[in-house]
């Protein structure tokens, strides 16, 4: 034989074969398969040989050195060889190195771009064109050869091939094994007349055998076909076996070498037969008889409907290529004969065998379904249901056919009941696919014969959950999988759950109210203590508990549990979510005589738990199941857990009862990491983390976060992202924060950190070397470095750093790891010694990192106090911007442009200098893209260059508006009407809306003065108590305050006196304001012992509020001071001023010590809840960053949107809380989320979502366009809102 890599035997053109090219392929294919002769023939079947043939390349060591596979690869090498060496030169190029990351995705890239040529395509088509050739030759050569030996044969031996056909009549069976002889339309003419019925029976066996010889296209598409169809449908039913098997092997030939166009001739003619078939008096079988496959007669039956539903599975992939009227004559024929109706003069009794229960013997779970009527299922599916509750309630067992049909042994008949049950089974099964679909839903609801009600949608589902409670159940497999269980309550668990993971129709389907109070039957039957008969309770439950959870698990699901069907008309029963929480308490409590000393009852109580904790960790779930106290009963079940875990014996190796020991502490070890694990789910809200809080468990639930993160136990990325918020709530407040680093939470990410940055990981230097950085984080360190910005907020900053000074080492060594946050600020931020800089393998990559995130950490105005007054940033950043330049012999040298100084010179310029979007400059970290250059100006000492100050633009002329008038004259007004207060709001408006610009300077300070002053004097409006202070009248001075304190007062008057609001000796009279402040509150303090540092100072932070007011009075200390005080008795003051509560009598003493502020566990968590329900889009956006709402509300509303807005919005936004009521704080910030939206949007697929936010001002945002929607926020929230915010001082939620 030629070798195949000879050019003499290789095609000119790769698209075009010659025929000597078809004969070589025609030796080499022969060759082969005379090499793997053997393997084929030993195969037990077509399905096996096909499967040995598929994966020849494994079975085979010789399979490389056929010829035949050699040609092959030559072929596709010369082919779209060129094409991929093309590609793989345009990755390896430098402009597209960036975009290859591995070896694995440069495979990947290259081999959809060979797939998707056209060379690809073309050598395809010609491959295939060649070898339907050559393998029609073979065929050919074949037959020839076969035919030569059947004329020298006997006559016996001629009837004995003829009868050989077993059950191969499948569209799968191989056509090696057909001949073909090309016939005219003449002598297809002629085949036809013989095969009619009427003619002798040598006459039409002689005419089928020629026809078996012909190629099936021809016939199909003569002239003749037609009547030829009609010959072989009734030919189908002659007596003699042999004749009518015939006939089923040229069917089964013409379904595997014909396309669908044609082959639906074939089905729709075997369909008729059937349908004959069953219609006519010949056939008597009844289900009551039974079934028994044995039998010749039904063997030949089922071989038929064999063939027919094989068709069923393959002919849908084909539809698409095909017009539909040829999909239509397929279902129209299926439909007829699976609906077949006897006359009503038939013999045939009510139970006879259907063609729906042979193809159910054949195909149990439907998977042929597409489309079908469906009276006959919703009938079977109700009557096996009216049969296991007749047999329930008669406490009789019910036979349990889905065992026998799970069972290996091979069975050949079936009793009539078992015949019901499969047709049951498959009834069920068609139904879940058919109610998936739209159009499949439209076919309801259905009339059926013995009901006088018509079936719809919802009645099916309810049947469907009562299949559950009364069906055969085994509680001892409850828990494993099993793939081909046929029990009623596995196969619909299937059905619903699919329901439950689709969107759309499907859902809406499931999420009614019918539907739910069928699957809280049992649930409100053991709560109620009511009789019920269910055949398996913890099976049952188990399963509806699986429902539930998927159901609460989406939005719609989770809105449908909480507030019903229709949340405007709430029934007067309480609503789901109420029933399993009451339940779920009496399940941890024991509380359930019918399951008491159940085996499964953990599982049942951590199922219904996880319900629960699906409900709860969303702000609306948990607000709803607030009053129940779940997580009190939670831990309580979690501390008596933990205190069995604690007795289990150790067990002892000589000891019998070991493996019962040890799978007894298993399970209680898994029991109390459940409970752990849903108390440690409250802390993905802010009000469900202060519950937290109470339970006492916060260092038990981080220890086994961290744990279950260290043994890299989530499975996705949904649960990686769940983690990220848990961690960016926690570091949210003081208690958890310390947890996290007791629990070595901070130190492994540190230390995670620190091997990124500085060693990289080593499983990357395998397949390529390590590219030199080019963005300033490189995307190796930029999870860590997110995950350092969403843990550092202020009050875990002031916890971890307060009091405590960095080393400064003289020396470090290179194996000297950082384990803390300040470590990471001694060797990456505060770099002021050689020792420092010479300890760092990457120092300009690790610096860079260091003071990307010092810049970040200085937009909370609190951190950057703390760490300007320990640790002198700016100091230490000036200095090395003063070394940071040209050495001259003339002069002072030139800085020298770098990535450290620019990022340097932004940092500067962000901490000195305070200042909304339009009042502050800040330095751009890049070069200018036209000229090259860095425009902006360096220094190495203050004060700040005045370029990077905006010009406070000249106000206008103020001209009195005629509705401020009105609005001074009524507050000046002395008589004051019990209208008062909403005519000041109204009128308010009214001015926001049409002159905001007029609500600035001394009119606002006179507006909020005579408002609030009023407001003070009412007892309805006063919500705390004042108590006597008298102001301090010797002048405070500024060495008086903490070192903080100071550093916030010299920046507030910096900022006063460039918006021209302070004189020159305004520092005093802050001083005075803040230190009687200082005084005025602390008569208000509780003394709490506490290792929290921000329980242990008089103040947490510096009071940007108090400052503000200050700013709004031009400088006036005693104006200032008195508003402060009436001010301090409303409401409002709790949540706009938040040094008012520091360690306030007002809270109850469990909420002081936790050191958790009402704007977190309140104004916070509503924001969250509200954003959810106005702006979905943010709110996921925020889920999938990992970041939270509320950590950045907390944020601004701590420094009173300082440095995020300009003074005029600044102004605005104290007005309208004051005014307008304090649920107005949480409007303003869902207001902001939907001006920034897009941006939040684009910063989420950014992957910077917390920097964004953190470090850029809102521009754009004027408090007055978004008045309007304040107003309907709160015409929608505020009973609720303002319901839940007077309970501060009454409870701890």
């Amino acid at each position: 034989m030629a070798c195949p890599r000879n050019a003499g035997c290789w095609p000119a053109l790769m698209s075009h074969f010659t025929s000597e090219d078809e004969a070589l392929l025609q030796s080499m294919l022969r060759q082969l398969l005379l090499s793997v002769k053997e393997k084929i023939t030993g195969a037990p079947s077509v399905e096996c040989a096909e499967e040995i043939l598929l994966h020849l390349e494994e079975t085979d060591e010789n399979f490389h050195n056929y010829e035949f596979v050699k040609y092959l690869r030559q072929y596709i090498k010369n082919t779209v060889g060129p094409v991929i060496e093309e590609e793989t030169e345009k990755c390896t190029s430098a402009e597209n190195q960036s975009e290859m990351s591995g070896y694995d995705t440069l495979v990947q890239h290259l081999t959809k771009k060979a797939r998707e040529s056209k060379e690809y395509r073309e050598m395809i088509y010609a491959l295939k064109n060649v070898m339907m050739a050559v393998v029609e030759s073979l065929i050919n050569k074949f037959e020839e050869d076969r035919m030569h030996d059947k004329e020298l044969a006997s006559k016996a031996k001629e009837e004995h091939q003829s009868g050989c056909y077993t059950d191969n009549c499948s569209d799968s069976d191989s056509s090696f094994n057909q001949s073909y002889a090309f016939m005219s339309q003449e002598q297809l003419q002629l085949l036809t007349e013989r095969l009619d019925p009427s003619q002798p029976k040598e006459v039409r066996q002689e005419a089928l055998q020629t026809l078996c010889l012909a190629p099936a296209s021809d016939i199909l598409s003569s002239e003749s076909w037609p009547n030829l169809r009609k010959h072989l449908t009734i030919s189908l039913a002659d007596p003699d076996a042999t004749f009518s098997e015939k006939i089923l092997r040229f069917y089964a030939k013409t379904f595997s070498s014909s396309p669908f166009n044609m082959t639906k001739e074939v089905y729709t003619s075997l369909a008729r037969h059937l349908e004959l078939y069953f219609l006519s008096g010949e056939y008597s079988l009844h289900i009551s008889a039974g079934l028994d496959v044995s039998n010749s007669d039904v063997n030949r039956l089922l071989k038929k409907v064999r063939l027919l539903n094989e068709y069923q599975k393959e002919a849908p992939s084909s539809w698409i290529r095909h017009p539909e009227k040829y999909m239509e004559e397929v279902v129209e024929s299926t439909l007829s004969l699976l609906s077949l109706k006897h006359k009503p003069n038939h013999p045939a009794s009510p139970d006879f065998l259907s063609p729906m229960h042979f193809l159910a013997l054949l195909d149990i779970k439907a998977v042929w379904f597409k489309k079908w009527t469906i009276n006959a299922a919703v009938q079977q599916c109700l009557d096996y249901f009216e049969f296991c509750k007749a047999a329930v309630n008669k406490n009789s067992e019910v036979s349990d056919f889905s065992q026998q049909l799970c069972s290996d042994m091979q069975n050949f008949s079936y009793t009539g009941p078992e015949l019901q049950y499969i047709y049951f089974v498959h009834s069920l099964c068609l139904l879940g696919r058919l109610l998936i679909y739209k159009q499949g839903q439209n076919l309801f609801p259905v009339q059926l014969k013995n009901k006088k009600d018509s079936v719809s949608i919802t009645d099916v589902l309810v049947l469907f959950v009562q299949l559950i409670y009364y069906s055969p159940s085994h509680p001892n497999t409850a828990l494993e999988a099993n793939t081909d269980n046929y029990s009623p309550e596995s196969l619909v668990m299937e059905i619903l759950q699919v329901f439950c993971d689709q969107t759309g129709c499907a859902a809406e389907c499931l999420y009614t109210d019918t539907v739910i109070d069928a699957l809280l039957h049992p649930v409100q039957s053991l709560l109620s203590g009511t009789e019920m008969y269910i055949n398996c309770i913890e099976t049952t439950l188990l399963d509806v508990a699986d429902i539930l959870a998927r159901i609460a698990g989406s939005e719609d699901g989770l809105s449908l549990l909480l507030y019903g069907e229709n949340e405007k008309n709430a029934k007067d029963s309480p609503t789901a979510a109420h029933v399993l929480v009451q339940f779920t308490k009496k399940l941890l409590h024991d509380d359930i005589p019918l399951l008491s000393g159940s085996e499964f009852m953990s599982v049942v109580k951590g199922t219904f738990i996880f319900v629960c904790r699906q409900i709860y960790r969303t702000c609306e779930g948990l607000q709803m199941l607030i009053p129940y106290g779940l997580h009190e009963s939670i831990a309580e079940a979690w501390r008596k857990a933990s205190l069995l875990s604690e007795r289990v014996p150790t067990p002892v190796t000589d000891a019998d009862s070991t493996s019962s020991i040890s799978q007894e502490s298993k399970n209680s070890l898994l029991w109390e990491e459940t409970l752990l694990d849903a108390l440690l789910s409250f802390s993905t809200t802010p009000k469900g983390l202060f519950l937290l809080h109470s339970t006492g468990a916060m260092n038990d639930c981080v220890n086994f976060m961290f744990n279950s993160l260290s043994k890299k136990i989530q499975t996705n990325e949904y649960e990686d992202f769940g983690n990220r918020v848990i961690v960016t709530q926690m570091a949210t407040t003081p208690m958890a924060a310390v947890a996290l680093q007791n629990s070595g939470f901070i130190k492994a990410l540190v230390t995670e950190l620190w091997a990124l940055l500085e060693c990289g990981k080593d499983d990357l230097r395998i397949t390529q070397p390590r590219s030199t950085p080019v963005d300033p984080i490189d995307q190796s360190c930029q999870k860590s470095f997110l995950f350092l910005v969403n843990v550092l907020t202020y009050p875990a900053v002031f916890e971890l750093l307060s009091k405590r000074d960095i080393a400064n080492k003289p020396m470090y060594s290179f194996r000297e790891i950082p384990t803390d946050i300040i470590d990471i600020i001694d060797r990456l931020i505060i770099l002021n010694s050689e020792a420092k800089i010479h300890s760092l393998f990457n120092y300009e990559q690790s610096h860079i990192f260091g003071l990307r995130l010092l810049n970040v950490l200085c937009c909370e105005l609190n951190t950057l106090l703390l760490l300007e007054t320990q640790y002198k940033v700016s100091q230490v950043l000036l200095t090395a911007q003063e070394e940071n330049v040209t050495e001259t012999s003339e002069g002072p040298g030139v800085f020298i442009i770098d990535g450290l100084s620019v990022e340097r010179n932004h940092v500067l310029v962000r901490i000195n200098l305070i200042g909304g979007p339009q009042e502050r400059i800040l330095p751009l970290r890049e070069l200018d893209k036209g000229s090259g250059l860095y425009p902006w100006p360096m220094f190495s000492s203050l004060p700040v260059p005045k370029c990077y100050l905006a010009e406070i633009p000249r106000k206008d002329e103020f001209r009195q508006d005629k509705d401020l008038d009105k609005l001074l004259k009524v507050l000046k007004s002395p008589d004051k009407p019990t209208e008062w207060a909403e005519i000041c709001r109204k009128q308010f408006c009214k001015v926001m809306k049409t002159k905001p610009d007029s609500i600035s300077g001394p009119i606002l300070a006179k507006l909020i003065e005579k408002f609030v002053s009023h407001l003070s004097e009412s007892r309805t409006d006063c919500y705390f108590s004042m108590g006597s202070y008298k102001a301090m009248d010797a002048d405070v001075k500024k060495e008086n305050l903490s070192s903080v304190q100071q550093l916030g007062v010299e920046m507030t008057v910096r900022y006063g006196k460039y918006l021209n609001l302070l004189k020159e000796d305004a520092e005093s009279g802050l001083c005075f304001v803040l230190m009687n402040c200082e005084e005025f509150l602390k008569q208000q303090r509780r003394t709490v012992v506490s290792s929290l540092r921000c329980l242990q100072e008089h103040s947490a932070g510096y009071d940007w509020f108090a400052s503000s007011i200050f700013l709004i009075m031009s400088g006036d200390r005693e104006k200032t001071l008195t508003f402060l005080q009436q001010f301090s008795q409303l409401l409002v003051s709790a949540f706009l001023w938040p040094p008012r509560l520091h360690l306030s009598m007002h809270l109850p003493v469990t909420t002081v010590e936790y050191g958790i502020h009402p704007v977190y566990f309140c104004i916070a968590h509503h924001v969250e809840m509200l954003l959810k329900a106005e702006l979905p889009l943010v709110c996921s956006a925020f889920h999938m960053s990992g970041f939270t709402p509320s950590q950045i509300c907390l944020q601004w509303i701590t420094q009173c949107f300082w440095n995020y807005m300009d003074w005029s919005e600044i102004c605005h936004y104290i007005a309208i809380c004051i005014f307008l009521g304090p649920d107005y704080q949480i409007y303003m910030c869902i207001s902001v989320f939907r001006h920034l939206q897009q941006d939040i949007l684009k910063h989420t697929e950014a992957r910077d979502l917390q920097v964004f936010l953190k470090e850029e001002a809102v521009h754009g945002f004027r408090v007055s366009n978004y008045l309007d929607y304040m107003e309907s926020l709160e015409e929608l929230y505020r009973p609720m809102l303002l319901k839940d915010m007077k309970t501060i001082r009454a409870q701890n939620t």
